[in-house]
C-alpha cells in the first residue's frame, strides 16, 4: 500500500539500487532552453565512457521562449523516463527555470497520465505502471523488489531543485549534483564522488568553514536557495523536520539574499532543521554604487542566531566544482570541525 505525501517519514528516504554499466539512462530537459550546446554533448559522452547507455529524447533542442519545449513537450520526456522499466536514472540537461512548472499536474505516484501516452512509452512500460509507483526499496515483507519495479535515479541542481524536493516529499532519494551543460566542468574528484554516489560506493566526507554549534545528524536536502523559498507553503515542500539543509545560489545581490532568509525565518521553518550546510554563493554581488553587506555578512546575520551547527563554503553549487550530495541520506555537520560526512 502506498504511503501518503505527508505520512512520509523522511528520515528513511529509500535510497535507490546502485547503477552499473550497461544500465539506460535517460535524458531530459525539465527546466531553460539548451544554450550549452558542445557541453551538452561532452556531459553525455562523459556517462556513455562510463559504460552506460544515454538516450536522448527526440526534442532535447526544444525552444519555446526561455523554456526547452512547451509544459507538455517537457512533461513528457519526464513522464516517458519515469515509467520505462528498462531506464535506471534520469539525466538532467541544465537548470534555468521551468521544473516547477510540471509539478502543478504530476504526482510521482499516480497512474501514468493520459497525455503522455505515445511519448516515446512501450505497451510494456505502461502496463509496468501499477509497479513503478511504489516508491520503497523493499516489498511489504522486506524482499527486495525486482529492479524494474522501483523509481529511478534523477540527476541535477538549480532548478532541478524542484524535482529533488519533490521526489523527498514522496520518499524517494536522488542526487544533487551537476546538470550534463556543466558535467564535462567538473574535476576528476568531483566525477568520481558522483559516480560513487550512484555507484552504491561511499563518499567521503566534505570540509568547509566552520561557524560552531556543535554536531548533529539529520537526513540531508541540498538545493538552490532561491528555488526552494519559492517552494514554501506549496505542497512541493516536503516535510523539514529533522533536516540539514545545504543550499547555494547564483546572481542574487545580498539584499535578495537577505529578503529569502528573512521569508525562511518568517515561516518558522528554519526552526525545523537540524543544520544548515551553506555551498557556493557565487556572483552575489552588491548592485554598483549602494551602500550594501557583502552576501557573506548577509548569511551570518539572517542564519547566526538559530542555535544549529552551519557550516560556509563547502565546494557545491554555480561557477564551480558542484560536489555531488546524495538527496535524503543520513549526515553528520559538525559546525566545530567544519565537515558534512555521510552515515549509514
Amino acid at each position: 500500500m502506498l504511503r501518503l505525501y505527508r505520512e512520509v517519514n523522511l528520515v528513511n528516504i529509500n535510497q535507490l539500487y546502485p547503477l552499473q554499466a550497461g544500465d539506460l539512462l535517460r535524458v531530459i530537459a525539465p527546466s531553460g532552453a539548451l544554450r550549452e550546446v558542445d557541453a551538452f554533448h561532452q556531459g553525455v559522452e562523459i556517462w556513455r565512457r562510463r559504460g552506460y547507455r544515454v538516450e536522448l529524447p527526440a526534442n532535447w533542442d526544444a525552444r519555446d521562449g526561455y523554456l526547452a519545449g512547451t509544459d507538455n513537450q517537457r512533461r513528457q520526456q519526464l513522464a516517458a523516463a519515469w515509467y520505462d522499466p528498462e531506464c535506471q536514472g534520469i539525466l538532467c540537461i541544465r537548470g534555468g527555470y521551468g521544473s516547477a512548472r510540471l509539478l502543478e499536474d504530476w504526482t510521482w505516484t499516480s497512474p501514468i497520465p493520459p497525455q503522455v501516452v505515445g511519448a516515446g512509452l512501450t505497451d510494456n512500460a505502461t502496463q509496468e505502471t501499477d509497479n513503478l509507483t511504489k516508491p520503497a526499496l523493499l516489498g511489504e515483507q522486506g524482499s527486495l523488489e525486482p529492479k524494474s519495479h522501483i523509481p529511478k535515479w534523477l540527476i541535477g541542481f538549480s532548478d532541478i531543485t524542484c524535482l529533488l524536493w519533490s521526489l523527498a516529499g514522496v520518499g524517494i532519494g536522488s542526487v544533487h549534483g551537476p546538470v550534463l551543460t556543466t558535467l564535462a566542468s567538473e574535476p576528476e574528484w568531483s566525477l568520481n564522488r558522483l559516480f560513487d554516489c550512484v555507484e552504491g560506493r561511499s563518499v567521503s566526507l566534505l570540509t568547509g568553514k566552520g561557524w560552531g554549534g556543535g554536531k548533529v545528524r539529520g537526513w540531508l536536502l541540498p538545493g538552490n536557495l532561491t528555488v526552494a523559498t519559492h517552494l514554501l507553503s506549496t505542497p512541493i515542500l516536503p516535510p523539514l523536520d529533522g533536516a540539514i539543509l545545504a543550499l547555494e545560489d547564483v546572481t542574487e545581490a545580498p539584499y535578495r539574499i537577505d529578503r529569502l532568509l528573512t521569508q525562511w525565518r518568517m515561516s518558522g521553518m528554519l526552526h525545523k532543521v537540524k543544520g544548515i550546510a551553506l555551498g557556493r554563493f557565487s556572483r552575489c554581488y552588491p548592485p554598483q554604487n549602494i551602500p550594501s553587506w557583502t552576501v557573506e555578512e548577509v548569511l551570518r546575520d539572517r542564519l547566526m542566531g538559530l542555535d544549529i551547527p552551519i557550516v560556509s563554503d563547502f565546494p557545491f553549487g554555480h561557477d564551480g566544482v558542484n560536489a555531488a550530495l546524495p538527496v535524503g541520506r543520513w549526515v553528520e555537520l559538525d559546525g566545530d570541525q567544519g565537515t558534512l560526512c555521510w552515515k549509514n
